[in-house]
């Protein structure tokens, strides 16, 4: 049982660990999209494709992540959060690329 416990902390934390690197791939995201807003020049075909190719693997990640048994709510909320953002962020995204 003990080992069991192990394994599930350490699990755990790489699992809060990738969460956390997500997060931060798509506030990267956030931050360049927006700039394009503004700055119509930045948004060549070429970005345009990066930048969809690279939501797309981040959607994937995070809609691929599965909930294990033993996660807090918060963990579960924050997984929601992610998925939420990367939704709203594609839509950004695509208002920006059609300007």
């Amino acid at each position: 049982m003990q080992r069991q416990k192990k394994m599930e902390e350490s699990f755990l934390g790489a699992h809060r660990d990738f969460m956390k690197n997500l997060d931060s791939s798509i506030k990267v995201l956030e931050s360049d999209i927006d700039e394009a807003n503004e700055m119509q020049q930045i948004c060549t075909d070429e970005w345009c494709k990066a930048t969809e190719s690279y939501l797309d693997e981040l959607a994937k990640m995070v809609y691929s992540i599965s909930e294990p048994r033993w996660q807090s709510e918060e963990d579960s909320k924050r997984i929601r959060d992610l998925r939420r953002r990367i939704h709203d962020l594609y839509a950004r995204y695509r208002a920006t690329a059609s300007t």
